[in-house]
Order: structure tokens, then sequence, then C-alpha cells
């Protein structure tokens, strides 16, 4: 658990890059091609209490900081670090990673790609769409969910990943928890991991992904999928979300994973009440600090129905694309959606907006 936190503000674009020396005060976030940052809001904790305080970029280096002095100076060089490429995919601006759930029960879409080639085909479409990932799923882990027996969860995904092999340039991300699902998604050129579990659902996760060399997503739950929805909690859902993960990446690379291989996510809707999932939203820059690629999954989840009055998954499309565009302005590496075409759209525009060009 940390006592200081660090989280970039003042996003803007500064034109003429090779010139940024000029810039006082103006960093790339994370190497990013579109996103400068100007200042930090500084968070100290000390038990359950916290303060914050503004500080310009600029005077960073000027500021005393006391016993803080190597914490600030470690979360700063992770600030402003470039991440390493994530399956051959540069992380410096904002990459979509297309949803396939092959479940009957996933809260948005369960059931209407449950066969093999309607996934094949609906994950083709996606590639066509923009995504440059497509992460396949065989276990929903929505809100109640029970978990899947092994051999029905490679049931579900094996024929899928067979018939996407060598049919598409986007990267294959398999959706497991289980290391023997890993195993056999690897052996057919899977090319990242996606744990919703950050590695602890299965005691041979971690190795496993250590022996495969693969990128792996770690992802914060409050709980488990079945009862994590009943009555989250949290003193500083930031804070907290951002000390799991810490935790979490230091474990995986104390097994024997790479740390440039290691994605965050800070999990969107998986143990968290609307509000909880706004604060992440609003403060999704903090996890930057992390100093790896940030996921972001918000597509179609319960708390943009709530949050728009819509029962409705698959008529919250807008509100999904609203909140991906949040997550790119925040410096948000990966962007996983349900809607790759109209997400794609969106950040098309927002990109050129940023540069002033097309």
């Amino acid at each position: 658990m940390r006592d200081i936190y660090l989280r970039p503000i003042g996003f803007a674009h500064v034109p003429n890059r090779e010139r940024m020396d000029e810039v006082r005060g103006a960093l790339p976030l994370a190497g990013s091609k579109h996103l400068d940052f100007l200042g930090l809001e500084v968070i100290e904790r000390q038990g359950a209490a916290t303060s914050t305080r503004l500080v310009a970029l600029s005077d960073v280096g000027e500021r005393g900081w006391g016993r803080h002095a190597a914490a600030v100076s470690q979360i700063f060089d992770r600030l402003i670090w470039p991440r390493a490429a994530v399956a051959g995919l540069a992380m410096n601006t904002p990459r979509l990673m297309g949803i396939v759930n092959v479940t009957p029960d996933s809260f948005s879409d369960g059931g209407r790609f449950l066969t093999a080639q309607t996934a094949i085909d609906h994950a083709l479409r996606l590639a066509e769409e923009g995504a440059e990932i497509l992460d396949i799923g065989g276990e929903s882990t929505r809100p109640g969910s029970d978990p899947v027996p092994l051999e029905e969860e490679l049931r579900r995904v094996m024929p899928v990943l067979e018939g996407l092999a060598g049919r598409t340039k986007a990267r294959l991300s398999i959706d497991t928890r289980k290391a023997a699902v890993m195993r056999r998604a690897a052996a057919v050129g899977v090319d990242i991991i996606n744990d919703i579990s950050a590695l602890t659902y299965d005691p041979e996760a971690a190795h496993t992904v250590a022996e495969l060399g693969l990128p792996v997503v770690l992802m914060h739950v409050q709980g488990d999928p079945k009862t994590m929805q009943e009555a989250p909690h949290y003193d500083n859902v930031l804070l907290e979300v951002f000390d799991y993960l810490e935790a979490r990446i230091q474990a995986a690379v104390a097994a024997g994973v790479a740390r440039e291989r290691i994605i965050a996510d800070p999990g969107i809707g998986f143990g968290k009440t609307l509000t909880h999932n706004l604060q992440i939203l609003a403060g999704l820059s903090l996890f930057h600090g992390l100093g790896v690629p940030l996921l972001l999954g918000a597509s179609r989840k319960r708390f943009i129905g709530g949050l728009l009055g819509i029962e409705q998954a698959d008529e919250r499309v807008s509100g999904s694309v609203g909140a991906a565009i949040a997550a790119a302005a925040q410096g948000a590496q990966i962007i996983r959606v349900h809607d790759v075409a109209a997400t794609r759209q969106a950040l098309t525009v927002w990109e050129a907006a940023m540069r002033g060009s097309a």
C-alpha cells in the first residue's frame, strides 16, 4: 500500500513534438502520440484519510518531496515511459479489442454467437470494422454467473480460435481464468491472455503465463462474479484498485512474467457500484502510475444503463462510445468494446481533432 500517488491532469496535444524540449511544463503521457499532460494531482494517504493538491509539471522538480522523494521519482518515471508494444501493436495510440462471447449467458449478447461458425463470422466482421485485437471468451463472468467446467469452456472456444488462426491480421486474445485453457489457446497461436482474476483463480495460471511468454491482462475484481455486485464497498475506490493492481503486477513479475508483457484493467463493473465506476472513469489517468498499458472495458455495462435509464444492454451503444472516448482522453491504450465500428469512428474523429488535421 502506497502513501503517495500521482495522477496526471491537464491533458492537451502539443504540436511540433520534435521541439517538445522548448515547451516547459508539458510531457507526453506514457509515450502517447496524442496526449501530453501539464500537471499532477498529488494524493497523500495517512491511514483512512487522504489529502490532495495540484502541482504544475514545471514545478515538480523544484518541490521538496522529503520522505516521498523516491516514490515520486518512481511514479513520475512510470507516467512518462513509452509503453512496450503488446503483441506487436504499438501502445502510443488507443487500440480496439473486439468482444467475441461464445457463451449462452453473457450479459449483452449471450447465445448470439454460440456456434463456432457464427462466432468466427462475428470476429472477422469486428476485425473488418477496425478491431486490432479479438477477445474470445467461453465463460461468462457477468454478475451472478456460475463457473463453467473446463471441458465445456474448451469446447466453446477452441473451434473458434482454430477457425480464426491465419484468417485475420487482428491479434487473438483468450478471455479465461484457467491455465489449461491458456495452454490450449497458446498452442493454436493466441497472442494475449486476458484473466479477469489477475492470475488468482487458478494456482497454475501465473507459472503458465510466465512459461508461455505471452502478454497478459490483469484485472481488478472485488469478490467473485457470483456475488461481486451484492454490496461492493471501498473507502477509496481509486487507491484501493491501484494498490491491488500494483500488488498483482508484483506477484506476476515474481512468478516470472516480464513486466513489459503486463496490461492492467481496473475492472469497470466488477464489484463496483455506479458511483465507483464513474470515479474510476474520472480518475483513470492515476493508473498510468503502474507503468504498464491500461485496458478499459466499459462497453454496454450496467452502470451505463443505470446512468441513462436504459435496461436493454444492446441499446447502450452511444453511452458505451462516450465511455470509450473518456478512456482515450485519459490515455487508455486498449479499449474493449462490443460496437467496434461506432467506436472506431468516434476515435478517428477524436484523434483528428487532437491533431488538428485529417
